[in-house]
């Protein structure tokens, strides 16, 4: 007698495919410490920037008030108020720009207005990034060195940045 198989009878395969993860937990175990140590030492600082006034809006004469502005040019940083105008300019040297007197001109002011806290940085176009950055930290804060300590003080923390106004006949 012949028997004829039907698709019921199908002998099925017993072994099965092993998966092999021995690469991949050798990976894990390298990267996941990597990971955290690595993620310790990033850290995150974060300014919060303003957009400056308007110049065109109207004052009252009466309530004008001290408004710094630093105005970054290529060949200079000016050190003005908005409403009487420059209180200091200081030309770039062979070595750049002279942030010492920049240091120095606004410590100044500090002990003038020691209520003050908001300052604008005013930017000429295709100003470094570097050299915003080092504007801002010479205006946020100022280092003295006494008796081989550094002692830093705050002057000017909150800042705008907004572009520079373009200089008549430029």
């Amino acid at each position: 007698m012949i028997r004829s198989r039907r698709g019921g009878h199908r002998r099925h395969n017993a072994d099965t495919a092993e998966l092999n993860i021995t690469a991949f937990m050798n990976l894990m175990v390298i990267l996941v410490p990597f990971l955290l140590i690595t993620a310790v030492f990033s850290r995150l600082a974060i300014l919060e920037l303003n957009l400056p006034g308007s110049s065109t809006e109207p004052v009252d004469p009466l309530e004008q008030t001290f408004q710094l502005e630093i105005t970054v040019r290529k060949e200079q940083i000016e050190v003005g108020d908005r409403n009487v105008g420059a209180l200091g300019v200081y030309p770039n040297s062979d070595d750049g720009y002279d942030f010492e007197a920049l240091s120095t001109k606004l410590s100044d002011i500090k002990k003038r207005y020691p209520e003050k806290t908001d300052a604008a940085i005013l930017l000429e176009a295709e100003i470094p990034y570097d050299t915003l950055v080092q504007v801002m930290d010479r205006v946020r804060v100022a280092q003295k060195i006494e008796e081989a300590n550094i002692i830093r003080s705050d002057l000017f923390p909150d800042i705008s940045i907004g572009d520079a106004p373009v200089l008549d006949g430029a």
